[in-house]
C-alpha cells in the first residue's frame, strides 16, 4: 500500500484497545460495601469511564445502590459508602463495549420485577442482544439503558414458575457471546461465567464471608483467601444455605479464554487458569527475544503493561534492563490540549524520558502491542531526540487485524495498523531501525501453562461464537436497525 504516513496517521487516530469491565462481590461480611470499594479499586485497570455498587440493606428490606461517572475514588467517598449498608453487595467499575459511556448505562443494574428486587454486574459482550432485545420490546418490555447486560434481567423477569436462580439460569442459556457477572438478590448473591471462559472470574473466601472477582489481585488488597477460579460455564449460588455450584453447559464447549488478558488487560500480578501474569509476560519477553534477537545496548520497557515483557527479553538476551521512560501516574481524566506549543504532548504528559540513558545508545523498546501506531511513532521521535543512536522496536504479541466482539472496545479493523502496511513498511512508518512481533505460535507458548484453550480472535479472526456483521458499540443505540433487525 501506498499511504503517507500523513494519511495514515489520520486513519489510526482513534484507533486504540479500551479496558474492558470489572466486578466484584461480597456476601456475609459486616463491611461488604467498603470491601467492595476496595475490590473495585484493585480493578480500576479494567474500566475508569463510571463505577457503581449495590449492597441489599435488611434493616430497610430494600437495595441501596450509588452510581458515578469517573474512578472509583472519584465516586465514592466516605458519605457515600456509609449509605450503603448490609452484609451482601456487588460492584462494577466499566468502559463501555457496548453502549455509550453516560451514567444511564452505569452499572450495576437494578431492577424491580416479579422475581424481586435484582442488581447486575457484568463484564463481557452479549452479541445476541440487539435480536434478544427486538423481541422483548415486541412483547411490552421497556429498557432503561442502552447496554447489552440489561436483557439478562429482561429475560429473567419474563413470567415462568421458575425460582430466581432457575430464571437466571435459562436466561443465561438465551444469551450468546461473553459474560463474567454477578446478581445480588435479597436472599445472597450468584455468579456466572459463559461456557467459552472468555473473561475472568474466580472465588475467595474472607472471615466467615466469600468474595468473587474478575480477578484475583483484589483479593489480596482486603486479605481475602483465593479459592479457586469460576469454571466456564459454571454459575455459583451463595446464600443462607451454603455455596452450590451448577452447570450451564447443556454441551462440551472448547475453552476460549481470551489471550490478551495476559498480554495486556489483567493486572501482572493476578494469577489466571494456574498462570500468574506477570509469568506469563516474562516468558513472553524470552520468546520475543529468541525470535528477534539484536545487538543492542539497553532493553527499554513501555510502562506499565511492556515491563515484564521487557524483562523477559533482557534476562534471554543478557542485555541490561532500564526503564528510562518515566509515566506520570497522576493525569486527570481529561486535560487542555495546547496547539503547537508542545510536540507529541499526549504522548509526553504520559511518559518522559531519562536522556541521559539514552544519549548515544542502541535502545530495545518493549511494547505489549502496536494497535494503532501513532504513540510508538511518537515515543520513536522522542528516543532520537534524547540521542539514541538506534532504536529497535519489539512487540510482545502478534499483530491485531481483527475487532473482539467479546468485551474489549478494538477499533474499526481499517484502522488497524497492521491492515494497512506490512511489518517492514510499518518500521518505516515508525521510524525504527527494526520491529519484531511475537509469533502466534510463541505467545501460546509462552502461555501453556495456564489450564485453558485460548480465544485469539483479535490475531487470527478465528471467531468462537458467531455474531451478526452489524454489530458494534452503538448497535443498541440505532433505533433503525433494531426495528429492522430480523
Amino acid at each position: 500500500m501506498n499511504l503517507s504516513a500523513d494519511k495514515i496517521l489520520h486513519k489510526v487516530k482513534n484507533a486504540r484497545p479500551r479496558e474492558e469491565c470489572g466486578v466484584f462481590a461480597v456476601y456475609g461480611h459486616t463491611n461488604a460495601a467498603e470491601l467492595t470499594y476496595y475490590g473495585l479499586y484493585a480493578l480500576q485497570h479494567r474500566g475508569q469511564e463510571s463505577a457503581g455498587i449495590a449492597s441489599f440493606n435488611p434493616l430497610k428490606l430494600h437495595f441501596e445502590v450509588f452510581r458515578g461517572m469517573g474512578l472509583v475514588s472519584q465516586v465514592f467517598d466516605t458519605h457515600t459508602l456509609s449509605s450503603l449498608q448490609g452484609t451482601m453487595s456487588i460492584g462494577h467499575v466499566r468502559y463501555s463495549t457496548t453502549g455509550s459511556s453516560t451514567l444511564l448505562n452505569a452499572q450495576p443494574i437494578v431492577v424491580s420485577c416479579s422475581k424481586g428486587d435484582l442488581a447486575l454486574a457484568h463484564n463481557g459482550n452479549i452479541v445476541n442482544a440487539a435480536s434478544i432485545r427486538r423481541e422483548l420490546e415486541n412483547k411490552g418490555s421497556i429498557f432503561q439503558t442502552t447496554s447489552d447486560s440489561e436483557v439478562i434481567l429482561h429475560l429473567m423477569a419474563q413470567p415462568t414458575k421458575e425460582d430466581i436462580l432457575g430464571s437466571f439460569i435459562n436466561a443465561l442459556k438465551k444469551v450468546k457471546g461473553a459474560f463474567s457477572c454477578v446478581l445480588l438478590t435479597r436472599k445472597g448473591i450468584m455468579a456466572a461465567r459463559d461456557p467459552f471462559g472468555f473473561r475472568p472470574l474466580c472465588l475467595g473466601k474472607i472471615e466467615n464471608g466469600y468474595v468473587i472477582s474478575s480477578e484475583t489481585c483484589a483479593f489480596d488488597l482486603i486479605h481475602a483467601e483465593y479459592l479457586r477460579d469460576i469454571e466456564p460455564g459454571e454459575i455459583i449460588s451463595i446464600g443462607e444455605d451454603g455455596l452450590h455450584s451448577y452447570s450451564l453447559n447443556e454441551a462440551e464447549h472448547r475453552k476460549a479464554f481470551c489471550i490478551f488478558e495476559y498480554v495486556y488487560f489483567a493486572r501482572p500480578d493476578s494469577n489466571i487458569s494456574g498462570l500468574n501474569v506477570s509469568k506469563a509476560r516474562i516468558q513472553m519477553g524470552r520468546e520475543l527475544a529468541k525470535l528477534y534477537p539484536v545487538d543492542a545496548d539497553i532493553v527499554v520497557p513501555v510502562p506499565d503493561s511492556g515491563n515484564y515483557a521487557a524483562l523477559g527479553y533482557s534476562e534471554q538476551s543478557a542485555i541490561p534492563y532500564y526503564p528510562a521512560f518515566v509515566r506520570n501516574h497522576y493525569i486527570g481524566r481529561t486535560f487542555i490540549q495546547p496547539t503547537q506549543l508542545i510536540r507529541d504532548f499526549s504522548v509526553r504528559i504520559k511518559l518522559n524520558l531519562i536522556q541521559q540513558a539514552i544519549k548515544g545508545k542502541r535502545v530495545i523498546v518493549v511494547d505489549d502491542s502496536i494497535v494503532r501506531g501513532t504513540t510508538a511513532r511518537a515515543r520513536v521521535v522522542n528516543l532520537r531526540e534524547a540521542g539514541a543512536k538506534e532504536v529497535h522496536i519489539r512487540v510482545s504479541c502478534p499483530p491485531h487485524r481483527f475487532p473482539c466482539h467479546y468485551g474489549i472496545d478494538f477499533p474499526n479493523p481499517k484502522s488497524l495498523l497492521a491492515n494497512q502496511l506490512a511489518p517492514e513498511d510499518i518500521c518505516k512508518y515508525l521510524g525504527a531501525d527494526s520491529i519484531g512481533y511475537l509469533s502466534y505460535e510463541a505467545m501460546i507458548k509462552a502461555c501453556s501453562e495456564a489450564h485453558t484453550d485460548f480465544c485469539t480472535a483479535c490475531f487470527t479472526g478465528n471467531y468462537p461464537v458467531d455474531f451478526d456483521p452489524n454489530l458494534d458499540k452503538l448497535i443498541l443505540e440505532r433505533r433503525s436497525f433494531l426495528e429492522n433487525f430480523s
